[in-house]
């Protein structure tokens, strides 16, 4: 049996149409990521120049200046600052006066405690496991501060400062220490900054007593070494923190002693 073929004009049978699908996602959450890895790039950054005393305490932070320097937008600097008002490091009066925070003597007195037993800890510890590479940096970070104090360049002895302490800590391979003091180094950054310079000889002369006990392996003399060195360093910030506390006491006293205005 014969089957009519097709008319040559007959319209094309049409194409099913494909299923749409959702559009993916994935430069959403590229996205996303840019931002909260370029937020914690923002907190990193403030919390390094707190700790290496780039910051004193009082100093104002401008968040369009931040953003500019960092080269960023308003968004992620605005969540790292509140991120460190969260940490104490930073106070915040109004959304416009953002400040590095000061600290009181009760609160130097208890972070100075802290450092004590921590710092203590670690640089015995990092008496003991000390090779002589990591000797060797403690030894170039004690000649690049001398060389930083002989050129009066005192920023970068603060920063040097700070390395120094940090050094024998990673050397102790103690993270968790670590990490405590980073959070206190975040107060204690911009306070030694402000008595750096008064500070002398003391802000140093310790660094080499501890590198000694390093070479000698002697964790005990390690562990004086390094409180010996907080405790002198930081006798000019207790002085410091001393008369502030008696002035504020001095203007409570006065002002409570203010006779008040009669009502009319």
């Amino acid at each position: 049996m014969h089957h009519p073929s097709a008319s040559p004009h007959s319209d094309p049978i049409p194409e099913a149409p494909e299923p749409s699908l959702p559009l993916p996602q994935t430069e959403a959450r590229f996205s996303a990521m840019q931002y909260e890895s370029m937020g914690k790039r923002v907190y990193t950054k403030i919390c390094s120049a707190l700790m290496e005393g780039q910051l004193r305490p009082g100093d104002r932070l401008r968040i369009r200046e931040l953003a500019a320097e960092l080269g960023t937008s308003i968004t992620p600097v605005r969540d790292g600052v509140l991120r460190l008002v969260q940490d104490g490091a930073l106070t915040m009066r109004s959304a416009r006066d953002i400040r590095v925070a000061d600290v009181t003597l009760p609160e130097y007195l208890e972070i100075r405690d802290i450092r004590l037993e921590l710092e203590g800890m670690a640089a015995a510890r990092a008496a003991e496991v000390a090779t002589a590479e990591d000797i060797a940096r403690m030894e170039a970070l004690i000649e690049q501060n001398e060389q930083a104090l002989a050129a009066g360049d005192v920023l970068a002895a603060i920063s040097l400062n700070q390395h120094f302490h940090f050094e024998y800590c990673r050397i102790a391979n103690m993270p968790v220490l670590l990490s405590i003091l980073e959070r206190l180094w975040l107060k204690m950054g911009p306070l030694i900054a402000q008595c750096y310079t008064a500070g002398g000889r003391d802000m140093i002369d310790g660094h080499y007593s501890l590198l000694a006990a390093m070479r000698n392996r002697d964790s005990q003399a390690a562990r004086v070494a390094v409180q010996t060195d907080i405790l002198s360093g930081g006798q000019v910030i207790l002085e410091l923190k001393k008369r502030s506390a008696k002035a504020a006491d001095n203007a409570g006293t006065t002002q409570a002693a203010k006779p008040a205005h009669a009502s009319t």
